[in-house]
């Protein structure tokens, strides 16, 4: 198979979906015969989501870089998260660089730099470093400037309206996580 133009898409906003659009992509970029790399950063505990690999064995990788615990804001992160989203950043690049991925996802980096864990200008390096032939989407909110105005393409996802606020729902195994 001939090897695409790849570009940088952003998936930002305080909506709900940003996780959910580039799954659903993966799972496409899958069916069509790219191989995938998900990351997802911040994330160290059983999301619906991590079952991918085992349904598409041949076609999807993923892993998980960081803690079980939450991280809120306002909230100073520990050096375990400091280290866990570092490596993230390095298996990352490795897998973006490798040759083996057409599709490179890096969940959640946008709040992982919001938070501190990482650099804005060392993940910045590592987007940029993204090979000619490979998508890359990275999620999360409060995408920084500099990510925005890299991107080749930006999705805004805004809330109208969540039954989190409107209902008093908590998340649902197989939608929301």
């Amino acid at each position: 198979m001939a090897r695409m133009q790849g570009r940088l898409q952003v998936y930002t906003g305080n909506g709900k979906g940003k996780t959910t659009a580039a799954l659903g992509l993966a799972v496409r970029a899958a069916c069509a015969g790219l191989r995938v790399y998900i990351g997802q950063f911040m994330k160290g505990s059983n999301y619906s989501e991590l079952c991918l690999p085992r349904l598409l064995p041949e076609m999807i990788s993923m892993e998980q870089y960081g803690t079980p615990r939450l991280i809120c804001k306002g909230e100073s992160p520990e050096q375990e998260d400091i280290d866990a989203a570092a490596t993230g950043l390095e298996l990352l690049k490795g897998a973006m660089l490798s040759g083996d991925y057409s599709l490179v996802i890096a969940d959640e980096l946008n709040v992982t730099v919001h938070m501190g864990l990482l650099g804005e200008e060392e993940a910045l390096g590592v987007m940029m470093a993204r090979p000619p032939e490979v998508e890359m989407v990275v999620t999360g909110r409060y995408a920084p400037r500099a990510f925005i105005e890299a991107a080749d393409l930006v999705t805004e996802m805004r809330e109208v309206c969540h039954y989190y606020s409107s209902q008093g729902l908590e998340a649902r195994k197989g939608i929301e996580y």
